[in-house]
């Protein structure tokens, strides 16, 4: 099993910076792809950010330019580093990995609150 705990969630104003750190344990050899999905109230759970265990990386339309996902592979952690950031990011952000095998967003952290307002 793989356990996958989050941190850095918090109240922003508008055009503020937030980063969110996750830490996996456990089974970490099998996971794949890492990532932050995001759930706003009333809204469906989407993908912001994504990176490959080759540290290729890919973004939502909506946070391209303002959002950085990066790994520390050595620690088992990966980061969202969120700038500019926009009332429309509040939600509650979720760590998930990909299961190598299944190549499914099988594990999810708790997840971590985000407000960004004045």
């Amino acid at each position: 099993q793989v356990q996958l705990v989050e941190s850095g969630g918090g109240l922003v104003q508008p055009g503020g910076s937030l980063t969110l750190s996750c830490t996996a344990s456990g089974s970490i050899s099998s996971i794949d792809d890492m990532g932050w999905y995001r759930q706003a109230p009333g809204k469906q759970r989407e993908l912001v950010a994504s990176v490959t265990s080759g540290n290729y990386t890919n973004y939502s339309d909506s946070v391209k330019g303002r959002f950085t996902i990066s790994s520390d592979n050595a620690k088992n952690t990966v980061f969202l580093e969120m700038n500019s950031l926009k009332p429309e990011d509040t939600g509650t952000y979720y760590c998930a990995a990909k299961d190598l095998v299944s190549g499914i967003w099988d594990y999810w952290g708790q997840g971590t609150q985000v407000t960004v307002s004045s």
